[in-house]
């Protein structure tokens, strides 16, 4: 599993264990506050936004969208047993959906979850990795707030971060994680800065990025080229 992957099921670890003792003492406010923190915080505002260029831009067989496939389904199937207590109309119906002709999510219990998605590791690192994007963020922010770009898609942010801050960015691609066509991370000793630098290149028409590989004959990026042509290898007549 890449490193997000890995975080988000230290987070499913986490809260079934939080959700089992709630449920246990009858304290049913605090399920939902828990899961609906985890939905906003964990799933929508990062892993979502993150994740949704490689579901709809990747390959159907990269590692990082199968990966990306299999923690979704791991997080519906506890979501839906989760609040099946609390919302079990609107669960059973989400349930049976997606499995129609299956027995009803009331009946289902919680599932196990696995001792080994227990990672403090990568808890401590995209505590710092947030941290980061936050800077970003406002940076972007004030840029779109003053109408310099649309989109945060144009741009390529220089970051200067402390060695601590840097190498929780170890193994990731931190343009993927700024929502960004580009960045470069450089190692100071001060606080974080971001320079703003506007993404060089052409868009891609197919994910959007701004990139100097992109071609004007062809308007995709070395990833589309390869996913466009994955699919008409498997779907020729």
């Amino acid at each position: 599993m890449p490193p997000l992957e890995r975080f988000v099921l230290h987070r499913l670890w986490a809260l079934d264990a939080e959700v089992r003792r709630a449920y246990t003492g009858y304290e049913f406010s605090s399920v939902l506050r828990q899961v609906t923190d985890f939905c906003n915080a964990d799933l929508s505002a990062l892993y979502f936004d993150v994740r949704k260029d490689s579901l709809y831009c990747d390959r159907p067989d990269s590692v990082k969208r199968r990966a990306a496939r299999t923690v979704m389904d791991l997080v519906f199937e506890r979501l839906t047993a989760w609040l099946s207590p609390l919302m079990p109309f609107t669960t059973d119906e989400a349930w049976t959906t997606r499995f129609p002709g299956s027995a009803p999510n009331a009946i289902r219990a919680i599932p196990e979850t696995p001792a080994e998605w227990e990672n403090a590791a990568e808890a401590e690192r995209w505590s710092a990795v947030e941290q980061v994007v936050g800077a970003v963020t406002e940076k972007l922010e004030e840029r779109r707030r003053d109408k310099e770009i649309g989109s945060a898609l144009e741009a390529a942010p220089v970051v200067d971060l402390s060695p601590e801050l840097s190498a929780a960015f170890d193994g990731l691609d931190a343009a993927e994680v700024f929502r960004t066509s580009g960045a470069t991370l450089k190692v100071e000793t001060g606080a974080t800065s971001v320079v703003f630098v506007r993404a060089a290149g052409l868009k891609c028409e197919r994910c959007w990025r701004i990139l100097p590989e992109v071609q004007p004959e062809t308007r995709l990026c070395l990833r589309c080229e390869d996913a466009v042509t994955d699919w008409d290898s498997r779907h020729e007549h």
